[in-house]
């Protein structure tokens, strides 16, 4: 849906992008650059998209943590991934904050629950209990969430 114009300037690229889905700032001017715009222009637009609210990291991250919550992800790979969308640990910290709140996020239940969806039954042998330890480890499980999730099965 991008236009074929390629007069396009750095800020209707970006409204184009920031219709279909919300972008880290960081995200934001990545593709800019690879729009070829210059630092300046992506700097100065992205600046004036924050100002009018068009924007937000905080409101990108708690977005983005909901939507990886229903997938059944665990905190240490969401902080991850929110790290490399470019969001800073305070804005990550304080939407984390805002969405285990408003949604009453229980990280224990959430394993037992992602391990569930996958699993029937704990393993009978060591070596298919890591395969679920691998499993919710991979998914961003803390020890604690992994080792609860299993003595509920």
């Amino acid at each position: 849906m991008f236009s074929s114009n390629v007069d396009a300037s750095a800020r209707e690229v970006a409204i184009q992008l920031l219709a279909r889905r919300e972008y880290s700032r960081a995200e934001l001017a990545r593709k800019l650059q690879q729009k070829t715009f210059d630092a300046d222009e992506i700097s100065a637009c992205l600046d004036a998209l924050a100002e009018q609210s068009l924007q937000s990291d905080a409101r990108f991250a708690e977005s983005f943590i909901r939507s990886r919550i229903s997938r059944g992800q665990g905190l240490i790979r969401i902080k991850g991934e929110l790290r490399q969308r470019g969001v800073d640990q305070e804005t990550q910290a304080a939407a984390l904050a805002a969405v285990e709140e408003r949604e009453a996020v229980d990280w224990f239940e959430l394993a037992r629950e992602t391990l569930e969806r996958r699993f029937s039954t704990p393993g009978d042998s060591p070596k298919e209990r890591a395969k679920r330890e691998r499993f919710l480890a991979a998914r961003g499980f803390d020890f604690e969430q992994i080792r609860y999730a299993l003595s509920c099965l």
